[in-house]
């Protein structure tokens, strides 16, 4: 939105340069043909030559401080009329056609800030012709062309106006179109992360039985099709959020390593087809301010593009210095795009498909959601190929942090002693998802009580709900409910297959994990193992039922 306010602003101060040169350049003109007196001629000039110079002035203003600010514009308005008011009054009938400059400058306004300055624009247009026709005598013998003039002042504004109101309602359908299809896709989505979850969590169990090689190639094949789906739900739903608008920044000072750490680490535990690929790391010590799970969702789009179109070669994740920021790089070293896609990769279901390309899975959305985020963050991105030698991804504009922000305590490896005992109450109200999820936890030694909605008499270490129990309660209430009734912060997990960033916006406890659905063995069992260890730290010497 920024950009398009900045281009904007440009735009007409553009226009505001061409005609203060134009009429600067005219009278002389005039002069030199002998239709325009040289006294006049001078004044004219001079006058001109100001005119140039605050429309310099307003555009290096622009420039300097983009954005949206009435108070300019007025300025601007207001500089521009008067100036152009002046020639027509100094030069008479010569200097009729300069007003095709003013209806050319009433319209711009009118396109580029809305039809509330188009409305300004027309009544200081129409009080310039006023002032003319009162200061010249030739206009006031010419009373046809003064109405003329008045009534084109009128009437293409009023059909710009139309215009505009048309497009706006045009574009009204479309963004309503959009979100509806975007809100369609986010729902579907939901629906289906419950059978998917369920579906990878028994796969998980079936890893731990004593499998051949042939029935451990199939759970693997299962597993590389789960990731597939999940990579899309979170694609669909990365784009309702953008699309919806409701998506803000929030910027904060991070170390940059730490971020790219967790994205690959997790990439790797959920992605076990992907575990073989090297991928080297070169980000030094830097701490940026950013969004650290906007960025975790550029990194991840990249590296899994990187991972997909490299064909098992190493991947490069960089981190340079450029002036007084940071810039972030995903290299591989696959086959190439070709010149001629470069430009479309970053629109929505975009895919480079040439002749006798086998499938890679994806719709077509990571760049384009790399590119909003960008724009959303205020950082650029750029991408550059050659064929048979790979492709980088570039972003630039990360702002190096001045504040020290100390290292994130690394994850605790999972282990399954630290599990055993730990009794977990489970909040789940879809009968499969709960069977699946119960059956995992207690192959890694928990206690599970399981429960459809609130139990009347919890006693557990840690909570694991669904958000959505089709109940009276959420699953964040069933959770402030159980720490209530126990007199203790039980630490907990919430599950969703919603945008979690909208739902962390509506949980009270900001500290409240929340995961989306499907989740994978690897990141529960992490957290979990975290969560153990803070039951310990509390308790450090827990009772628990064998």
């Amino acid at each position: 939105m920024a950009e398009q306010i900045k281009d904007t602003e440009r735009a007409q101060a553009t226009v505001r340069l061409m005609s203060a040169l134009l009429v600067t350049v005219y009278a002389p003109i005039l002069a030199w043909a002998g239709q325009l007196p040289l006294q006049h001629a001078v004044i004219m000039a001079i006058h001109g030559v100001a005119f140039l110079a605050v429309s310099l002035l307003l555009r290096w203003a622009i420039i300097r401080w983009p954005g949206n600010y009435p108070g300019r514009r007025v300025f601007a308005m207001v500089n521009d009329y008067s100036a152009l008011g002046f020639h027509l009054a100094m030069g008479g009938r010569v200097l009729l056609p300069v007003y095709a400059v003013v209806l050319w400058m009433t319209v711009g306004y009118g396109v580029r800030y809305g039809s509330r300055y188009l409305a300004a624009a027309t009544g200081l247009a129409l009080l310039d012709l006023a002032v003319v026709v009162w200061l010249t005598p030739y206009w006031r013998e010419q009373p046809y062309v003064t109405v003329t003039l008045a009534l084109t002042t009128l009437i293409v504004p009023a059909y710009t106006h139309f215009l505009l109101r048309s497009n706006e309602k045009s574009h009204a359908r479309e963004r309503e179109a959009t979100l509806a299809k975007t809100r369609f896709l986010a729902q579907a989505s939901h629906d289906l992360r419950q059978p998917i979850h369920s579906i990878a969590l028994f796969a998980d169990c079936l890893r731990d039985e004593n499998l051949n090689g042939h029935q451990r190639h199939l759970v693997d094949s299962i597993d590389r099709s789960l990731n597939s789906v999940s990579h899309l739900f979170r694609s669909i739903l990365d784009s309702y959020t953008l699309d919806s608008g409701k998506l803000e920044a929030k910027p904060e000072v991070v170390r940059l390593r730490d971020v790219l750490d967790t994205v690959l680490r997790d990439s790797r535990d959920t992605a076990s087809h992907w575990a073989e690929v090297p991928i080297r790391v070169k980000a030094g010590d830097w701490q940026v301010r950013t969004d650290p799970h906007l960025l975790s969702t550029i990194v991840q789009n990249l590296v899994s593009n990187a991972l997909k179109y490299g064909e098992g070669r190493e991947v490069l994740v960089a981190a340079r210095r450029r002036g007084r920021a940071i810039a972030l790089q995903v290299h591989d070293r696959g086959r190439g795009i070709p010149e001629a896609h470069l430009g479309l990769v970053f629109e929505e279901f975009y895919r480079v498909r040439l002749q006798r390309d086998k499938d890679i899975e994806g719709l077509g959305l990571g760049l384009s959601i790399v590119k909003r985020l960008c724009a959303l963050l205020g950082l650029r991105v750029s991408i550059r190929s050659r064929l048979g030698r790979g492709t980088t991804v570039t972003i630039e504009g990360f702002p190096i942090a001045e504040a020290a922000q100390p290292p994130q305590a690394p994850r605790t490896a999972a282990g399954a002693s630290r599990l055993n005992g730990l009794r977990v109450l489970l909040i789940e109200d879809d009968a499969n998802v709960l069977m699946a999820t119960a059956t995992l936890l207690e192959r890694w030694g928990c206690v599970v009580e399981r429960a459809s909605a609130m139990p009347a008499a919890p006693a557990c270490d840690v909570v694991i709900s669904d958000y959505d129990l089709n109940a009276e309660m959420t699953g964040a209430e069933c959770i402030a409910r159980v720490r209530e009734q126990l007199g203790a912060h039980v630490p907990a997990v919430l599950l969703t297959g919603h945008d979690t960033k909208a739902i962390r916006e509506v949980v009270p406890d900001p500290a409240l994990p929340v995961l989306a659905k499907p989740i994978r063995a690897a990141e529960l069992r992490s957290l979990l193992t975290t969560l153990a260890l803070a039951v310990q730290t509390r308790q450090p010497e827990p009772a628990r039922e064998p």
